[in-house]
Protein backbone atom coordinates (compact mmCIF):
# COMPACT_ATOMS: atom_id res chain seq x y z
CA UNK A 1 0.00 0.00 0.00
CA UNK A 2 0.68 3.17 -0.76
CA UNK A 3 0.70 5.99 2.82
CA UNK A 4 1.64 9.49 2.71
CA UNK A 5 1.64 12.09 5.16
CA UNK A 6 -0.56 15.02 6.30
CA UNK A 7 1.06 18.43 5.29
CA UNK A 8 -0.54 20.45 2.27
CA UNK A 9 0.98 22.54 -0.37
CA UNK A 10 -1.07 24.94 -2.56
CA UNK A 11 1.81 25.48 -4.98
CA UNK A 12 2.98 22.22 -6.28
CA UNK A 13 2.85 22.09 -10.00
CA UNK A 14 0.89 18.99 -11.31
CA UNK A 15 0.64 17.56 -14.88
CA UNK A 16 -3.34 18.76 -13.95
CA UNK A 17 -3.04 22.41 -12.55
CA UNK A 18 -0.59 22.73 -15.37
CA UNK A 19 -2.91 21.62 -18.29
CA UNK A 20 -5.43 23.81 -16.59
CA UNK A 21 -3.27 26.68 -16.98
CA UNK A 22 -1.93 25.79 -20.24
CA UNK A 23 -5.53 25.83 -21.34
CA UNK A 24 -6.03 29.39 -20.41
CA UNK A 25 -2.98 30.80 -21.58
CA UNK A 26 -2.92 29.26 -25.04
CA UNK A 27 -6.55 28.13 -25.29
CA UNK A 28 -6.86 28.19 -29.16
CA UNK A 29 -3.14 26.64 -29.78
CA UNK A 30 -2.68 23.81 -30.73
CA UNK A 31 -1.88 21.04 -28.07
CA UNK A 32 -1.76 17.94 -30.13
CA UNK A 33 -1.77 17.17 -33.65
CA UNK A 34 -3.03 13.76 -34.65
CA UNK A 35 -3.53 11.60 -37.86
CA UNK A 36 -6.18 12.42 -39.63
CA UNK A 37 -8.85 9.07 -41.09
CA UNK A 38 -8.77 11.31 -44.21
CA UNK A 39 -4.83 10.64 -44.76
CA UNK A 40 -5.68 6.78 -44.96
CA UNK A 41 -8.40 7.48 -48.12
CA UNK A 42 -6.65 10.58 -49.62
CA UNK A 43 -3.01 9.21 -49.52
CA UNK A 44 -1.98 12.78 -48.28
CA UNK A 45 -1.11 12.56 -44.87
CA UNK A 46 -3.44 14.93 -42.54
CA UNK A 47 -3.10 15.36 -39.00
CA UNK A 48 -5.92 17.01 -37.30
CA UNK A 49 -5.45 19.37 -34.50
CA UNK A 50 -6.40 19.49 -30.81
CA UNK A 51 -6.32 23.07 -29.09
CA UNK A 52 -5.16 23.32 -25.59
CA UNK A 53 -9.28 24.17 -24.24
CA UNK A 54 -10.33 21.24 -26.28
CA UNK A 55 -7.81 19.19 -24.56
CA UNK A 56 -8.77 20.18 -21.42
CA UNK A 57 -12.72 19.40 -22.14
CA UNK A 58 -11.77 16.45 -23.34
CA UNK A 59 -9.62 15.39 -19.98
CA UNK A 60 -12.75 16.53 -17.95
CA UNK A 61 -15.36 14.59 -20.04
CA UNK A 62 -13.44 11.49 -19.76
CA UNK A 63 -12.75 12.01 -16.44
CA UNK A 64 -16.79 12.16 -15.43
CA UNK A 65 -17.17 8.82 -17.15
CA UNK A 66 -14.53 7.18 -15.29
CA UNK A 67 -16.31 8.58 -11.65
CA UNK A 68 -19.27 7.19 -12.87
CA UNK A 69 -17.51 3.99 -14.16
CA UNK A 70 -15.03 3.02 -11.29
CA UNK A 71 -16.74 5.33 -8.47
CA UNK A 72 -21.08 5.33 -9.20
CA UNK A 73 -21.46 2.10 -10.93
CA UNK A 74 -17.77 0.23 -9.99
CA UNK A 75 -18.32 1.31 -6.06
CA UNK A 76 -13.74 1.91 -6.61
CA UNK A 77 -12.94 4.52 -3.53
CA UNK A 78 -11.73 7.97 -4.84
CA UNK A 79 -8.16 8.04 -4.19
CA UNK A 80 -7.56 3.76 -5.13
CA UNK A 81 -4.69 2.80 -7.66
CA UNK A 82 -5.99 1.69 -10.70
CA UNK A 83 -3.69 0.16 -13.33
CA UNK A 84 -4.10 1.39 -16.88
CA UNK A 85 -2.52 -1.38 -19.34
CA UNK A 86 -2.91 0.43 -22.56
CA UNK A 87 -0.55 1.32 -25.55
CA UNK A 88 0.27 4.58 -24.36
CA UNK A 89 1.00 6.16 -28.26
CA UNK A 90 -2.40 7.83 -28.92
CA UNK A 91 -4.27 11.32 -27.31
CA UNK A 92 -7.12 8.67 -26.54
CA UNK A 93 -4.60 7.19 -23.82
CA UNK A 94 -3.85 10.62 -22.81
CA UNK A 95 -7.29 11.44 -22.26
CA UNK A 96 -7.78 7.84 -20.60
CA UNK A 97 -4.72 8.58 -17.99
CA UNK A 98 -5.66 12.71 -17.20
CA UNK A 99 -9.01 11.69 -16.50
CA UNK A 100 -8.34 9.19 -14.28
CA UNK A 101 -6.72 11.12 -12.45
CA UNK A 102 -8.69 13.97 -12.95
CA UNK A 103 -11.46 11.80 -11.47
CA UNK A 104 -9.51 11.46 -8.21
CA UNK A 105 -8.02 8.41 -8.48
CA UNK A 106 -4.18 7.35 -8.97
CA UNK A 107 -2.66 5.85 -11.90
CA UNK A 108 -1.12 3.06 -12.52
CA UNK A 109 0.66 2.35 -16.00
CA UNK A 110 1.87 -0.66 -17.43
CA UNK A 111 3.27 -1.17 -21.02
CA UNK A 112 2.10 -3.56 -23.76
CA UNK A 113 5.60 -5.11 -23.33
CA UNK A 114 4.71 -6.88 -20.23
CA UNK A 115 3.36 -9.69 -22.31
CA UNK A 116 2.22 -11.83 -19.11
CA UNK A 117 -0.61 -10.73 -17.26
CA UNK A 118 0.25 -12.83 -14.28
CA UNK A 119 3.41 -10.38 -13.78
CA UNK A 120 0.47 -7.56 -14.57
CA UNK A 121 -1.97 -8.95 -11.63
CA UNK A 122 1.25 -9.18 -9.06
CA UNK A 123 2.39 -5.49 -9.63
CA UNK A 124 -1.29 -4.29 -8.64
CA UNK A 125 -2.03 -6.26 -5.72
CA UNK A 126 1.89 -4.80 -4.51
CA UNK A 127 0.52 -1.29 -5.57
CA UNK A 128 -2.93 -2.08 -3.28
CA UNK A 129 -4.79 -1.28 -6.76
CA UNK A 130 -8.86 -1.44 -6.96
CA UNK A 131 -9.37 -1.76 -10.76
CA UNK A 132 -7.65 -2.28 -14.05
CA UNK A 133 -8.53 -0.55 -17.17
CA UNK A 134 -7.45 -1.93 -20.12
CA UNK A 135 -7.60 -1.06 -24.13
CA UNK A 136 -9.64 -3.50 -26.22
CA UNK A 137 -6.64 -5.01 -27.91
CA UNK A 138 -4.72 -5.75 -24.06
CA UNK A 139 -8.30 -7.35 -23.57
CA UNK A 140 -8.47 -9.73 -26.68
CA UNK A 141 -4.81 -11.01 -25.80
CA UNK A 142 -5.64 -12.12 -21.82
CA UNK A 143 -8.97 -13.17 -22.47
CA UNK A 144 -8.14 -16.59 -21.03
CA UNK A 145 -6.90 -15.51 -18.00
CA UNK A 146 -8.60 -11.34 -17.57
CA UNK A 147 -10.81 -14.52 -14.60
CA UNK A 148 -7.62 -15.03 -12.82
CA UNK A 149 -7.14 -10.76 -12.42
CA UNK A 150 -7.70 -9.86 -8.78
CA UNK A 151 -9.60 -6.42 -9.23
CA UNK A 152 -12.34 -5.90 -11.70
CA UNK A 153 -11.36 -4.64 -15.36
CA UNK A 154 -13.08 -1.97 -16.91
CA UNK A 155 -12.59 -1.14 -20.47
CA UNK A 156 -10.89 2.04 -22.28
CA UNK A 157 -13.51 2.81 -24.75
CA UNK A 158 -13.26 5.53 -27.32
CA UNK A 159 -13.68 9.11 -27.34
CA UNK A 160 -16.47 9.08 -29.98
CA UNK A 161 -18.15 6.61 -27.67
CA UNK A 162 -17.83 8.50 -24.42
CA UNK A 163 -18.89 12.29 -26.41
CA UNK A 164 -22.56 9.33 -26.89
CA UNK A 165 -23.01 9.84 -23.65
CA UNK A 166 -21.62 13.00 -22.75
CA UNK A 167 -25.49 14.30 -21.47
CA UNK A 168 -26.02 11.97 -19.31
CA UNK A 169 -22.65 12.53 -17.45
CA UNK A 170 -22.87 16.10 -17.33
CA UNK A 171 -26.37 15.21 -15.63
CA UNK A 172 -25.69 12.38 -13.14
CA UNK A 173 -21.86 13.26 -12.28
CA UNK A 174 -21.25 16.94 -10.99
CA UNK A 175 -17.77 18.69 -10.61
CA UNK A 176 -18.06 17.02 -6.72
CA UNK A 177 -16.98 13.59 -8.26
CA UNK A 178 -14.01 15.43 -9.54
CA UNK A 179 -10.69 16.83 -8.44
CA UNK A 180 -9.98 20.58 -8.35
CA UNK A 181 -6.93 22.91 -8.49
CA UNK A 182 -7.85 24.85 -5.68
CA UNK A 183 -7.70 21.37 -3.61
CA UNK A 184 -4.97 21.31 -1.03
CA UNK A 185 -2.14 18.94 -2.04
CA UNK A 186 -0.31 16.52 0.07
CA UNK A 187 3.19 16.77 -1.24
CA UNK A 188 3.45 13.27 -0.01
CA UNK A 189 0.44 11.71 -1.81
CA UNK A 190 1.28 9.39 -4.50
CA UNK A 191 0.13 11.16 -8.17
CA UNK A 192 1.58 7.80 -10.01
CA UNK A 193 3.19 4.64 -10.43
CA UNK A 194 5.52 3.14 -12.64
CA UNK A 195 7.76 0.32 -12.95
CA UNK A 196 11.40 0.44 -13.03
CA UNK A 197 11.76 -0.27 -16.84
CA UNK A 198 14.41 -3.80 -16.22
CA UNK A 199 13.02 -6.61 -14.35
CA UNK A 200 14.91 -8.05 -10.73
CA UNK A 201 13.39 -11.49 -9.43
CA UNK A 202 11.49 -11.65 -12.82
CA UNK A 203 9.29 -8.73 -11.94
CA UNK A 204 9.64 -4.82 -12.27
CA UNK A 205 9.81 -2.84 -8.95
CA UNK A 206 7.06 -0.59 -8.48
CA UNK A 207 8.49 3.36 -8.88
CA UNK A 208 5.49 4.96 -6.88
CA UNK A 209 5.79 8.82 -7.79
CA UNK A 210 4.29 11.69 -5.20
CA UNK A 211 3.75 15.34 -5.72
CA UNK A 212 6.49 16.98 -4.79
CA UNK A 213 8.33 14.49 -6.64
CA UNK A 214 6.23 15.65 -9.70
CA UNK A 215 6.75 19.18 -8.70
CA UNK A 216 9.99 19.17 -9.13
CA UNK A 217 9.93 17.22 -12.32
CA UNK A 218 7.85 20.03 -13.77
CA UNK A 219 10.13 22.11 -12.85
CA UNK A 220 12.95 21.23 -15.14
CA UNK A 221 11.10 22.38 -18.28
CA UNK A 222 12.33 25.92 -17.46
CA UNK A 223 16.08 24.06 -18.65
CA UNK A 224 14.63 21.86 -20.90
CA UNK A 225 12.07 23.43 -22.89
CA UNK A 226 11.97 27.29 -24.17
CA UNK A 227 10.87 27.51 -27.10
CA UNK A 228 13.06 27.95 -29.78
CA UNK A 229 10.75 28.22 -32.18
CA UNK A 230 10.79 31.23 -35.49
CA UNK A 231 6.46 31.63 -34.63
CA UNK A 232 6.77 31.20 -30.96
CA UNK A 233 5.57 28.22 -30.24
CA UNK A 234 7.49 24.89 -30.65
CA UNK A 235 6.39 21.50 -32.45
CA UNK A 236 7.58 17.82 -31.60
CA UNK A 237 6.82 15.03 -31.41
CA UNK A 238 6.05 11.72 -29.37
CA UNK A 239 9.28 10.03 -28.24
CA UNK A 240 7.71 6.92 -26.15
CA UNK A 241 4.82 5.56 -24.49
CA UNK A 242 2.94 7.12 -22.06
CA UNK A 243 3.09 4.12 -19.83
CA UNK A 244 6.96 5.14 -19.14
CA UNK A 245 8.06 8.12 -17.51
CA UNK A 246 9.77 10.03 -20.36
CA UNK A 247 6.88 10.99 -22.71
CA UNK A 248 4.66 11.52 -18.85
CA UNK A 249 7.13 14.11 -17.47
CA UNK A 250 8.20 15.39 -21.16
CA UNK A 251 4.63 16.09 -21.96
CA UNK A 252 4.14 17.66 -18.47
CA UNK A 253 7.05 19.99 -19.24
CA UNK A 254 6.08 21.18 -22.92
CA UNK A 255 2.67 22.13 -21.84
CA UNK A 256 3.82 25.00 -19.68
CA UNK A 257 5.21 26.63 -22.66
CA UNK A 258 2.32 25.79 -25.06
CA UNK A 259 4.30 23.04 -27.14
CA UNK A 260 2.08 21.17 -29.63
CA UNK A 261 3.09 17.47 -30.14
CA UNK A 262 2.50 15.48 -33.09
CA UNK A 263 1.52 11.69 -33.09
CA UNK A 264 3.09 9.77 -35.74
CA UNK A 265 1.39 7.45 -37.61
CA UNK A 266 3.94 4.99 -36.83
CA UNK A 267 6.29 4.25 -33.68
CA UNK A 268 9.13 4.93 -34.08
CA UNK A 269 8.53 6.59 -36.53
CA UNK A 270 11.00 6.00 -39.94
CA UNK A 271 12.28 8.84 -42.13
CA UNK A 272 9.26 9.43 -44.00
CA UNK A 273 7.26 9.89 -41.64
CA UNK A 274 9.71 12.73 -39.85
CA UNK A 275 9.62 14.31 -43.50
CA UNK A 276 5.75 13.96 -43.36
CA UNK A 277 5.62 15.55 -40.03
CA UNK A 278 7.62 18.36 -41.00
CA UNK A 279 6.34 19.33 -44.00
CA UNK A 280 2.27 19.48 -42.91
CA UNK A 281 2.59 19.57 -39.24
CA UNK A 282 6.09 22.51 -38.89
CA UNK A 283 7.79 20.07 -36.14
CA UNK A 284 10.85 22.07 -35.57
CA UNK A 285 12.38 20.43 -32.75
CA UNK A 286 12.29 16.85 -31.68
CA UNK A 287 13.18 14.71 -28.43
CA UNK A 288 14.36 11.34 -29.63
CA UNK A 289 15.68 8.00 -28.14
CA UNK A 290 19.59 7.63 -29.11
CA UNK A 291 18.62 4.61 -31.00
CA UNK A 292 15.90 5.45 -33.10
CA UNK A 293 17.47 8.53 -33.87
CA UNK A 294 20.61 6.29 -35.01
CA UNK A 295 18.51 4.70 -37.72
CA UNK A 296 17.38 7.80 -39.10
CA UNK A 297 20.69 8.84 -39.21
CA UNK A 298 21.28 5.46 -41.42
CA UNK A 299 18.36 6.69 -43.94
CA UNK A 300 20.25 10.25 -44.07
CA UNK A 301 23.53 9.29 -45.28
CA UNK A 302 22.15 7.67 -48.28
CA UNK A 303 19.91 10.38 -48.66
CA UNK A 304 20.80 13.96 -48.83
CA UNK A 305 17.33 15.31 -48.80
CA UNK A 306 16.72 13.90 -45.49
CA UNK A 307 19.82 15.22 -44.36
CA UNK A 308 18.44 18.61 -44.89
CA UNK A 309 15.47 17.68 -43.02
CA UNK A 310 18.07 17.03 -40.01
CA UNK A 311 19.41 20.08 -40.19
CA UNK A 312 16.49 22.20 -40.84
CA UNK A 313 15.36 21.97 -37.15
CA UNK A 314 15.94 24.00 -34.64
CA UNK A 315 17.20 21.62 -32.12
CA UNK A 316 17.59 17.29 -32.30
CA UNK A 317 17.90 16.40 -28.31
CA UNK A 318 18.65 12.87 -27.91
CA UNK A 319 18.00 10.58 -24.63
CA UNK A 320 18.68 7.16 -22.70
CA UNK A 321 21.86 6.93 -23.49
CA UNK A 322 24.60 8.13 -25.97
CA UNK A 323 25.53 8.42 -29.64
CA UNK A 324 28.12 6.70 -31.01
CA UNK A 325 30.64 8.91 -31.89
CA UNK A 326 30.48 7.83 -35.68
CA UNK A 327 27.12 9.05 -35.29
CA UNK A 328 27.79 11.92 -33.13
CA UNK A 329 30.50 13.17 -36.24
CA UNK A 330 28.27 12.62 -39.14
CA UNK A 331 25.14 15.17 -37.79
CA UNK A 332 27.55 17.86 -36.56
CA UNK A 333 29.05 17.45 -39.97
CA UNK A 334 25.65 17.47 -41.25
CA UNK A 335 24.94 20.76 -39.79
CA UNK A 336 22.25 18.90 -37.26
CA UNK A 337 21.92 20.95 -33.76
CA UNK A 338 22.14 18.44 -31.04
CA UNK A 339 21.91 18.14 -27.18
CA UNK A 340 22.03 15.26 -25.50
CA UNK A 341 20.28 14.92 -21.89
CA UNK A 342 21.33 11.81 -19.20
CA UNK A 343 18.40 10.52 -16.99
CA UNK A 344 16.49 8.02 -15.64
CA UNK A 345 13.02 6.56 -15.26
CA UNK A 346 13.39 6.96 -10.94
CA UNK A 347 14.44 11.08 -11.31
CA UNK A 348 11.96 11.87 -14.44
CA UNK A 349 14.05 11.16 -17.40
CA UNK A 350 16.23 14.12 -17.14
CA UNK A 351 19.49 15.03 -14.75
CA UNK A 352 22.19 16.30 -16.96
CA UNK A 353 22.34 17.97 -20.36
CA UNK A 354 24.98 18.62 -23.18
CA UNK A 355 26.92 22.22 -22.62
CA UNK A 356 26.91 21.97 -26.36
CA UNK A 357 29.08 24.96 -28.63
CA UNK A 358 31.39 24.36 -31.23
CA UNK A 359 34.26 23.03 -30.29
CA UNK A 360 34.19 19.40 -30.59
CA UNK A 361 36.13 18.21 -27.59
CA UNK A 362 33.59 19.79 -24.96
CA UNK A 363 30.04 19.87 -26.45
CA UNK A 364 29.28 16.66 -24.99
CA UNK A 365 30.06 17.24 -21.80
CA UNK A 366 27.35 17.22 -19.23
CA UNK A 367 26.46 19.38 -16.48
CA UNK A 368 23.77 18.76 -14.17
CA UNK A 369 20.80 20.84 -14.05
CA UNK A 370 20.46 23.23 -11.42
CA UNK A 371 18.20 23.90 -8.28
CA UNK A 372 18.75 20.06 -7.32
CA UNK A 373 20.55 18.25 -4.50
CA UNK A 374 22.80 16.36 -7.04
CA UNK A 375 26.08 14.60 -5.68
CA UNK A 376 29.09 13.10 -7.89
CA UNK A 377 30.34 10.61 -4.88
CA UNK A 378 34.09 8.73 -5.41
CA UNK A 379 33.82 5.14 -5.71
CA UNK A 380 35.61 2.53 -6.17
CA UNK A 381 34.36 0.26 -8.69
CA UNK A 382 35.08 -4.09 -9.44
CA UNK A 383 34.14 -3.32 -12.64
CA UNK A 384 37.17 -3.97 -15.24
CA UNK A 385 38.51 -0.94 -17.01
CA UNK A 386 37.92 -2.62 -20.29
CA UNK A 387 34.03 -2.80 -19.50
CA UNK A 388 33.80 1.19 -18.90
CA UNK A 389 33.85 3.62 -21.53
CA UNK A 390 36.91 5.33 -20.19
CA UNK A 391 38.07 6.36 -24.08
CA UNK A 392 35.30 9.10 -23.64
CA UNK A 393 37.49 10.66 -20.94
CA UNK A 394 40.56 10.24 -22.32
CA UNK A 395 41.81 7.28 -20.57
CA UNK A 396 41.65 8.49 -16.94
CA UNK A 397 41.95 5.67 -14.33
CA UNK A 398 38.69 4.28 -12.54
CA UNK A 399 41.11 5.88 -9.57
CA UNK A 400 38.77 8.99 -10.56
CA UNK A 401 35.44 7.49 -11.27
CA UNK A 402 32.64 9.06 -9.62
CA UNK A 403 28.93 7.63 -8.89
CA UNK A 404 25.56 9.94 -9.73
CA UNK A 405 23.72 10.58 -6.43
CA UNK A 406 20.53 12.28 -5.86
CA UNK A 407 20.06 13.67 -1.96
CA UNK A 408 17.38 12.38 -0.03
CA UNK A 409 16.68 16.37 0.12
CA UNK A 410 16.72 16.79 -3.71
CA UNK A 411 13.08 17.25 -4.88
CA UNK A 412 13.54 14.27 -7.74
CA UNK A 413 14.32 11.81 -5.32
CA UNK A 414 12.56 8.71 -5.89
CA UNK A 415 9.86 6.78 -3.38
CA UNK A 416 12.18 5.59 -0.31
CA UNK A 417 11.26 2.12 -1.50
CA UNK A 418 14.33 2.82 -4.25
CA UNK A 419 16.52 4.77 -1.82
CA UNK A 420 19.77 3.23 -0.51
CA UNK A 421 18.46 2.06 3.35
CA UNK A 422 22.18 3.36 4.58
CA UNK A 423 22.08 6.64 4.03
CA UNK A 424 18.64 7.67 2.38
CA UNK A 425 19.85 8.75 -1.04
CA UNK A 426 18.93 7.65 -4.37
CA UNK A 427 22.08 5.76 -5.92
CA UNK A 428 22.01 5.48 -9.50
CA UNK A 429 24.75 3.19 -9.88
CA UNK A 430 26.15 5.37 -13.21
CA UNK A 431 29.49 6.58 -12.90
CA UNK A 432 31.29 9.65 -14.36
CA UNK A 433 34.82 11.67 -14.99
CA UNK A 434 34.50 14.95 -14.07
CA UNK A 435 36.88 16.65 -17.36
CA UNK A 436 36.32 20.03 -16.17
CA UNK A 437 34.43 22.17 -13.46
CA UNK A 438 30.74 21.37 -12.91
CA UNK A 439 31.23 19.18 -16.45
CA UNK A 440 31.38 15.38 -16.58
CA UNK A 441 31.35 12.33 -18.84
CA UNK A 442 29.38 8.87 -18.28
CA UNK A 443 31.50 5.93 -18.67
CA UNK A 444 29.21 3.25 -17.76
CA UNK A 445 27.26 1.65 -14.88
CA UNK A 446 28.89 -0.33 -11.26
CA UNK A 447 26.32 -3.41 -12.68
CA UNK A 448 25.50 -5.50 -15.39
CA UNK A 449 22.65 -3.67 -16.58
CA UNK A 450 22.54 -2.23 -20.25
CA UNK A 451 20.17 -0.12 -21.90
CA UNK A 452 18.19 -1.39 -24.97
CA UNK A 453 16.97 0.60 -28.33
CA UNK A 454 14.12 2.77 -26.27
CA UNK A 455 16.33 3.14 -23.31
CA UNK A 456 14.75 0.58 -21.18
CA UNK A 457 17.40 -1.54 -18.89
CA UNK A 458 17.98 -5.29 -18.92
CA UNK A 459 19.50 -6.90 -16.18
CA UNK A 460 21.91 -9.25 -18.44
CA UNK A 461 23.55 -10.79 -15.67
CA UNK A 462 20.23 -12.52 -14.20
CA UNK A 463 19.82 -13.51 -18.15
CA UNK A 464 23.69 -15.13 -17.74
CA UNK A 465 22.69 -16.59 -14.05
CA UNK A 466 20.06 -18.71 -15.39
CA UNK A 467 21.59 -19.53 -18.82
CA UNK A 468 24.50 -21.21 -16.90
CA UNK A 469 21.98 -22.77 -14.06
CA UNK A 470 19.62 -24.68 -16.66
CA UNK A 471 21.87 -25.59 -19.31
CA UNK A 472 24.58 -27.35 -17.41
CA UNK A 473 27.30 -28.80 -19.82
CA UNK A 474 25.83 -27.11 -22.68
CA UNK A 475 27.42 -24.13 -21.79
CA UNK A 476 31.04 -23.28 -21.17
CA UNK A 477 30.61 -19.36 -20.62
CA UNK A 478 28.10 -17.03 -21.72
CA UNK A 479 27.64 -13.28 -22.00
CA UNK A 480 24.60 -11.27 -23.27
CA UNK A 481 24.74 -8.17 -25.45
CA UNK A 482 21.99 -5.69 -26.45
CA UNK A 483 22.90 -2.24 -26.00
CA UNK A 484 20.76 0.23 -28.42
CA UNK A 485 18.42 -3.06 -29.67
CA UNK A 486 15.14 -3.96 -29.68
CA UNK A 487 15.99 -7.30 -27.26
CA UNK A 488 18.88 -8.69 -26.21
CA UNK A 489 21.46 -11.45 -27.60
CA UNK A 490 22.83 -14.34 -25.87
CA UNK A 491 26.26 -15.86 -26.75
CA UNK A 492 27.41 -19.12 -25.89
CA UNK A 493 30.34 -20.50 -25.96
CA UNK A 494 29.91 -24.52 -26.26
CA UNK A 495 32.47 -27.17 -25.26
CA UNK A 496 31.71 -29.90 -27.90
CA UNK A 497 33.48 -29.91 -30.96
CA UNK A 498 31.00 -31.38 -32.97
CA UNK A 499 27.81 -30.32 -31.91
CA UNK A 500 24.41 -29.33 -34.77
CA UNK A 501 24.22 -25.34 -33.91
CA UNK A 502 20.85 -25.09 -34.78
CA UNK A 503 19.18 -28.31 -32.45
CA UNK A 504 21.82 -26.92 -29.75
CA UNK A 505 20.29 -23.42 -29.59
CA UNK A 506 16.99 -25.03 -29.52
CA UNK A 507 17.75 -26.90 -26.81
CA UNK A 508 18.96 -24.19 -24.60
CA UNK A 509 15.98 -21.95 -25.70
CA UNK A 510 13.40 -24.85 -24.27
CA UNK A 511 15.25 -24.87 -21.11
CA UNK A 512 15.57 -21.21 -20.94
CA UNK A 513 12.14 -20.32 -22.01
CA UNK A 514 10.11 -20.22 -18.49
CA UNK A 515 12.53 -17.42 -17.10
CA UNK A 516 11.51 -15.79 -19.88
CA UNK A 517 7.82 -16.28 -20.10
CA UNK A 518 7.90 -13.12 -17.44
CA UNK A 519 9.82 -10.60 -18.39
CA UNK A 520 9.50 -7.74 -20.55
CA UNK A 521 10.21 -8.06 -24.50
CA UNK A 522 12.67 -6.02 -24.52
CA UNK A 523 14.66 -7.92 -21.55
CA UNK A 524 14.67 -11.38 -22.81
CA UNK A 525 15.80 -13.85 -25.05
CA UNK A 526 13.09 -14.10 -27.62
CA UNK A 527 13.65 -17.29 -29.43
CA UNK A 528 16.50 -19.69 -30.28
CA UNK A 529 17.46 -17.22 -32.92
CA UNK A 530 18.77 -15.06 -30.20
CA UNK A 531 21.12 -17.26 -29.49
CA UNK A 532 24.69 -17.69 -30.72
CA UNK A 533 27.16 -20.06 -30.23
CA UNK A 534 30.73 -19.77 -30.48
CA UNK A 535 33.51 -22.27 -29.59
CA UNK A 536 35.07 -22.14 -26.23
CA UNK A 537 37.51 -19.31 -25.72
CA UNK A 538 36.87 -17.36 -28.90
CA UNK A 539 34.99 -14.21 -26.71
CA UNK A 540 37.17 -11.34 -26.03
CA UNK A 541 38.18 -11.24 -22.65
CA UNK A 542 39.87 -9.00 -19.84
CA UNK A 543 43.49 -9.46 -19.64
CA UNK A 544 43.02 -8.90 -15.87
CA UNK A 545 40.40 -10.91 -14.69
CA UNK A 546 39.63 -13.10 -18.25
CA UNK A 547 36.08 -11.78 -18.18
CA UNK A 548 34.39 -11.39 -21.70
CA UNK A 549 34.19 -8.00 -22.41
CA UNK A 550 30.33 -7.29 -23.38
CA UNK A 551 30.94 -3.91 -25.16
CA UNK A 552 34.12 -5.72 -27.31
CA UNK A 553 31.61 -8.55 -27.90
CA UNK A 554 29.23 -6.25 -29.72
CA UNK A 555 31.66 -4.72 -32.07
CA UNK A 556 33.30 -7.41 -33.02
CA UNK A 557 29.94 -9.33 -33.96
CA UNK A 558 28.29 -6.47 -35.04
CA UNK A 559 27.79 -6.98 -38.37
CA UNK A 560 26.74 -10.32 -37.64
CA UNK A 561 24.23 -8.77 -34.86
CA UNK A 562 22.98 -6.30 -37.55
CA UNK A 563 21.70 -8.76 -39.65
CA UNK A 564 20.38 -10.47 -37.10
CA UNK A 565 17.82 -7.46 -35.92
CA UNK A 566 17.63 -6.77 -39.97
CA UNK A 567 19.47 -3.54 -39.45
CA UNK A 568 21.37 -1.85 -42.92
CA UNK A 569 23.97 -0.32 -42.78
CA UNK A 570 25.60 2.41 -45.29
CA UNK A 571 28.65 4.13 -44.88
Amino acid sequence: MLLSSTSNDLNLKTHLSILQDSSERFAHSAAFKIPSTESTSSGIPRWDTITFKQFHDDVELCARHWARQLNVRGGVPPKSVVGLWIGGYTYSDVLHIYGISKAGYVPQLFSLRLPNPTVIYELLQKAGAKALVCDEGTLSSIAGQATDSPVPIFTATSLSNIELSSGSLLHEINDSYLTSEEQPINPSDCAFVFHTSGSTSGSPKLVPCNYRWLDAVARKASQLCVPIGRNGQDVSTWIGSMCHIGQTTMLICLMQYGTCIVQPRRFPYPADELAAMVEHCNVNRIWQFSAFFSALLRTARQNPRFIRVLAGLDEVTTCGMALSKEDQDFAYKSGVNLQEIFGSTELGGSTLVSIGGEDPNTRRHLRPLSGLAYEFRPVHTSMDEDDLELDNAGHQSTNHLLEFVVSKDSGDCPDISLRNPEDGDFHTGDLFIEVGPGRYIFVGRDDDWIKTENSLRCDTKSIEDNARAMCGSLISDCIVVGTGRPSPVLFIENPATDVEVSKLKKDIWRKIRPFHKRRYVHESITSAEMIIVVPVGSLPRTASKGNIRRKTVEEDFRAQLDKLYGVSNFS
